[in-house]
């Protein structure tokens, strides 16, 4: 399997910055591309890398890259730059200039996860690229409203004790001690990645709390208490306008709940839905059940999450 890794100046303003991206596969082989696009915003690639299987089962190329200002893609100043800086605009941008900069903007798939999801969404809703083939979001949402309204819903759910704990902390700002860390834990086993976490998970994160400053001015604190500028975020006017063929993944127990994921089925004109859980039942035009959390190419039963994504 051939990797190549390199570097994109990617110019904003007077600034040059740099993006990191890495291929698996040949680019020269003349079959259309994956570029999957990462979860936060701010959290890097490493986490995803397992779908290079995508690589493995249909024999194409398979892009990862670092977002501008997290990972391999970090630059000196981030914790400087306003918030205004910091817009879903930029993030278009750069995958527009990525694209450009590998040449491959005539003949491409987006697979995006959680707020790669998003991302994905909006650039497919407003950009409209002519060289999108397909269109994977998983764990996505249409509006940052959804997503919150879906985060609340399963906090509620959890022990009266972990969710009192919880909003006691994000209410007081006390969010980076033990207790709070311990409950938040709880939710995190039971809707993003049992633990142990995969190395990938761990570098993913670790890069995220090592330099946090997209993730806190795009989202805010944390899960729970969205105050960042991605609070009123949405493009649930615009999906409608997307006519590339789309893949939507959730799980059971993600935290993209299908409160989330059900405008895109309703609102996307060519659409397929796969649902996670524990059960194993048909693949459908609406329906699929396997695995069940936020991030499902990390499961046990990952290769049925690769299986689905590969037959699309």
């Amino acid at each position: 399997m051939t990797e190549v890794a390199g570097k994109v100046d990617f110019r904003v303003g007077d600034d040059t910055y740099q993006t990191w991206y890495k291929i698996v596969g040949d680019l020269t082989s003349g079959a259309h591309l994956l570029i999957v696009l990462h979860d936060g915003p701010g959290m890097s690639h490493e986490y995803m890398t397992p779908l290079a299987e995508i690589h493995n089962k249909c024999n194409i190329p398979v892009i990862f890259y670092d977002q501008i200002g997290i990972g391999k893609s970090f630059f000196e100043g981030v914790a400087d730059k306003p918030k205004e800086f910091w817009t879903v605009d930029l993030f278009m941008d750069e995958l527009d200039n990525l694209f450009i900069h590998l040449g491959v903007q005539n003949g491409f798939a987006l697979l995006g996860h959680s707020w790669g999801g998003m991302l994905g969404a909006h650039y497919a809703s407003h950009r409209h690229p002519v060289g999108l083939k397909h269109l994977v979001i998983t764990s996505g949402a249409p509006s940052m409203a959804l997503w919150e309204q879906s985060i609340h819903q399963l906090l509620k759910a959890l022990p009266a004790d972990v969710k009192q704990t919880i909003e006691r902390h994000e209410k007081e700002g006390t969010t980076d001690g033990p207790e709070y860390e311990k409950m938040v834990g709880i939710f995190v086993e039971k809707h993003v990645c049992k633990s142990p976490w995969p190395k990938v998970m761990e570098t993913s994160f670790a890069a995220m709390m090592q330099h946090p400053t997209v993730y806190h001015t795009m989202a805010g604190p944390s899960e729970f208490t969205i105050t960042g500028t991605l609070k009123s975020w949405s493009c649930l006017d615009q999906i409608h306008t997307i006519t590339a063929p789309t893949l939507l993944t959730n799980g059971v127990m993600d935290e993209a709940q299908d409160v989330c994921v059900s405008p895109f089925f309703q609102r996307i004109p060519h659409v397929k839905w796969a649902h996670f859980s524990q059960r194993h039942a048909h693949f459908s035009q609406r329906h699929a059940h396997f695995s069940q959390r936020h991030a499902p190419f990390l499961e046990e039963d990952q290769t049925r999450y690769f299986q689905v994504v590969a037959d699309f």
